[in-house]
């Protein structure tokens, strides 16, 4: 058979591996699946092996030597780069070159590039009699993503098998992490120093600690409506320019998106807030929460939902400006002492509770006392954004279990332009406001952490490659608030915070959550 152009021709008693030209053996999913399909017909054993082969070593050659001897047709495919969820700075080479790599490999009849994050759909078209992967996987509770339990499925399903090579094991990450110098030299070090302490495991077991957690959350409700534009020129008439409309996007964001990041970690949400009367959002709203997240919104009579329109340069992913519609009055009075009812009845059912406080008119000086006598543990987060600058201070609130705000929040709060951030955080807050734990978040500085009775712990930024900084803070937010509450000590706390802001910085929007698998991908990739 020769496999550069599909037809069924023997070279002796083996099949030929594209008449020996790398080049050639690079394919489309859709191909693979068609040479599979011949190969089958004529009596051949199809073998498929999927990973990311960032760096090709030799353990990937001796688990691809092995894969081979499987049968007698190697189909090799390679994570696509924007599914490959490894950390920054990962892949470190694109796909066209690990697949150049992959398809140096004599033992390799074929390589493709696959779209997505698992095998699964690749499996389901090629349909190998026998899907290969490394001892790693053997153990499916070893597995963060769990896929492997989904890619036996599909396997099984097409009536293959699945196979663990078993020889020496390289970590493509950790050989990166130790010789590419893919971080600069400041996050380089740090790391180093915490990958001597294992901390993975440390991080591994805390995140593991809050999954049967029940999160009660309260905050303001925020629509961010996306319009992405492109410039035609300078208006003839007018000192502006003028846009050409293109698409639109439009995400449930504030709390809505604050839930959806702590319903990944945690067993339950229910997330009470306020929105309009129009119900204009109101399928949007319902069809972004996740399926562990409860509803309980309340309505505010001849108010609209809170939105932002920001409008976007589509080229290069600058906003522009955008475009607020709101009434930030405060909760009705009714509306206010059904929240606070709510809170006395049930606050003590729920694990902790989870305030994310825009300044919208939601949370309320009542409300807030209620949610101080009443939270077993109160996490808090009050954000001053350009519709409530200087209006929605943390120091509204007198006492809270963990604190998270940003370095311009936490300088409005104390009256303090010039101070050093840590003394900030480590002084000026506490003296301010009855907590144990601060963190101040600070952009691609990373952050502060302080808790009581110990020296205030910096964390430099993972990520400097930033998409959309929309939501950061809030993810930071609400996945540390949950192991604040576990009793994580705060450096792992704000390890993991800034992991999940740099996940998030990495995200256009809404578009997706931060995840639990993908999180612990990124600690990993980090730590090794």
């Amino acid at each position: 058979m020769n496999h550069a152009n599909l037809s069924i021709e023997r070279d002796d008693t083996q099949l030929s591996s594209a008449q020996g030209r790398p080049e050639s053996k690079l394919k489309t999913i859709e191909e693979l699946a068609d040479i599979a399909r011949i190969a089958r017909s004529a009596g051949e054993t199809v073998v498929l092996a999927h990973g990311t082969f960032d760096l090709l070593h030799v353990g990937h050659l001796r688990h691809l030597r092995q894969a081979k001897r499987e049968g007698t047709l190697l189909i090799v495919t390679a994570t696509a780069d924007q599914f490959v969820n490894k950390g920054p700075g990962r892949p470190v080479f694109s796909e066209h070159m690990r697949a150049e790599m992959l398809s140096a490999l004599d033992c390799v009849d074929f390589v493709g590039i696959h779209a997505a994050p698992l095998a699964v759909d690749a499996i389901r078209r090629i349909r190998p009699h026998v899907y290969v992967k490394g001892s790693d996987y053997q153990n499916p509770e070893d597995d963060v993503t769990g896929g492997i339990v989904d890619e036996r499925e599909a396997v099984e399903a097409g009536g293959g098998r699945i196979a663990f090579t078993d020889d020496i094991t390289y970590s493509s990450t950790a050989l990166i992490n130790r010789y590419l110098n893919i971080f600069e030299p400041t996050l380089d070090h740090y790391l180093e120093s915490q990958r001597d302490r294992s901390l993975l495991d440390r991080l591994v077991e805390l995140i593991g600690r809050v999954q049967n957690y029940r999160v009660l959350m309260v905050g303001d409700a925020i629509i961010d409506d996306y319009r992405y534009v492109s410039a035609i020129g300078k208006s003839p008439k007018e000192h502006m320019i003028a846009t050409q409309f293109e698409s639109r996007e439009v995400f449930a964001g504030g709390v809505f998106a604050a839930a959806n990041h702590v319903a990944s970690f945690c067993k339950e949400v229910e997330l009470v807030t306020t929105i309009g009367d129009d119900g204009e959002f109101d399928e949007l709203i319902r069809r972004s929460l996740k399926p562990n997240v409860k509803l309980r919104a309340h309505r505010r009579p001849g108010k609209p939902t809170t939105s932002k329109t920001r409008f976007i340069d589509r080229a290069y992913l600058r906003k522009m400006f955008e475009v607020y519609r709101m009434d930030d009055t405060p909760t009705l009075p009714e509306t206010e002492s059904e929240i606070e009812w709510l809170l006395r009845d049930r606050a003590e059912e729920f694990d902790l509770v989870i305030v994310t406080d825009f300044g919208h008119g939601l949370v309320t000086p009542s409300l807030i006392g209620t949610l101080e006598q009443t939270a077993p543990f109160l996490a808090v987060n009050a954000q001053s954004n350009s519709a409530n600058q200087g209006y929605n201070l943390i120091t509204r609130y007198r006492r809270a279990d963990f604190i998270c705000i940003d370095v311009p929040e936490a300088r409005l709060a104390v009256s303090d332009r010039y101070s050093d951030v840590k003394e900030i955080t480590g002084r000026t807050l506490p003296s301010r406001i009855d907590c144990p734990r601060f963190v101040v978040t600070h952009g691609k500085n990373g952050c502060m952490a302080y808790e009581k009775g110990q020296e205030v712990v910096h964390v430099p930024a993972f990520t400097k490659t930033v998409i959309d900084t929309v939501g950061a803070g809030d993810a930071f937010f609400a996945v540390t608030s949950p192991l604040a509450a576990a009793g994580g000590p705060i450096d792992q706390v704000a390890f993991i915070g800034n992991a999940a802001g740099a996940i998030k910085v990495g995200i256009v929007g809404h578009r997706a959550s931060v995840e639990r698998a993908p999180l612990i991908k990124f600690l990993t990739t980090l730590l090794k």
